[in-house]
């Protein structure tokens, strides 16, 4: 399956998609691989479902990336994530 940001976000402000539902199907994805060695740091899925539960209630317009989940380079400093470099 190809999504891509755009369709990602349109289907949130559609309310075709949640973003709840969306975070849920990534994790889906990333048990599904069988190695979540890729990523270096993984949040806890309930701890992102809550986020993404508390997102819906938010207005999307001025919101960009409404909803879409992202990964970050573990050489980026995140809050409560290890910077490894």
């Amino acid at each position: 399956m190809s999504e891509t940001v755009a369709s990602i976000v349109a289907a949130h402000r559609a309310g075709a998609v949640t973003p709840e539902q969306t975070v849920a199907r990534s994790y889906e994805r990333i048990r599904a691989h069988g190695d979540d060695a890729i990523f270096i740091s993984l949040r806890p899925e309930a701890d992102i479902l809550a986020e993404a539960r508390a997102l819906q209630s938010a207005a999307a317009a001025g919101r960009p990336l409404y909803g879409v989940p992202v990964a970050v380079k573990d050489n980026i400093d995140v809050a409560g994530l290890p910077t490894t470099v």
